[in-house]
């Protein structure tokens, strides 16, 4: 089981809801540092938060931030954005490749970057914030890249196990934040999200499902296609 007590946690998209609550959240359970990255870091009123610069889809700004936070102990991959419309066919070239580098490469780049400093680390950990849309395809590239990386996920989960560090993956349909501004559908309060996560991780759970989108999502992987996407057969007829 892994502890926040005393433990230096980094977190992508800082500024934001989700963000926010993993900051502030960290320090109520004891950890001693946050460095809070974004592409415009703002300022904090508790000096524990350390503001840091960070472009997730830009190399130079990984490694220096990898250079500035050297002793961290849990590494939260949530930062993310998502599109304008749905299809996948719909989505311009840079909408593509913007989702791509930031809600895939970007977690996986900095987790490969953190990684050796984990290693040996005591309470070591990586969170990565997937979707329940990582389940299903409704969202077009934004459902791609959250499959790729609730892939590789289980990818890291493997490799580091044996080496001590803790890899949690998080699924979650609509949270009342900004990017979700639009949507009438239920929305989980970030500030619940955020305990779940972090109570899973202090049980040593691998795996979030923060809602019933995301139960529901994840147990239609075992069905036919053709029940978890019935417009299929609408259009067939």
């Amino acid at each position: 089981m892994t502890t926040l007590h005393g433990a230096v946690v980094l977190v992508t998209g800082a500024n934001g809801g989700i963000g926010t609550h993993f900051v502030h959240d960290a320090l109520a359970r004891g950890a001693a540092k946050v460095y809070a990255t974004a592409r415009h870091p703002r300022t904090w009123d508790d000096e524990r938060v350390v503001p840091l610069t960070l472009d997730v889809t830009d190399p130079a700004s990984i490694a220096a931030v990898v250079d500035a936070a050297s002793d961290v102990t849990v590494l939260i991959n949530n930062a993310g954005i998502a599109t304008s419309s749905s299809g996948i066919l719909e989505h311009t070239d840079e909408e593509i490749r913007a989702n791509v580098e930031t809600n895939f490469l970007g977690p996986l780049f900095l987790a490969r970057a953190f990684a050796p400093l984990l290693v040996g680390r005591e309470h070591a950990a990586i969170i990565d914030v997937h979707s329940a849309l990582s389940w299903y395809a409704v969202a077009g590239i934004y459902s791609a890249t959250k499959a790729a990386l609730w892939s590789a996920t289980n990818s890291l989960r493997l490799e580091l196990a044996p080496k001590g560090v803790h890899v949690v993956g998080v699924h979650v349909g609509w949270v009342d934040t900004a990017m979700a501004a639009h949507a009438t559908d239920a929305k989980v309060d970030p500030a619940d999200l955020v305990r779940d996560v972090y109570d899973a991780l202090e049980a040593g759970r691998f795996e979030v499902l923060a809602d019933e989108t995301s139960v529901q999502a994840k147990a239609g992987l075992s069905a036919p296609v053709e029940a978890v996407y019935p417009q299929l057969q609408a259009a067939a007829a």
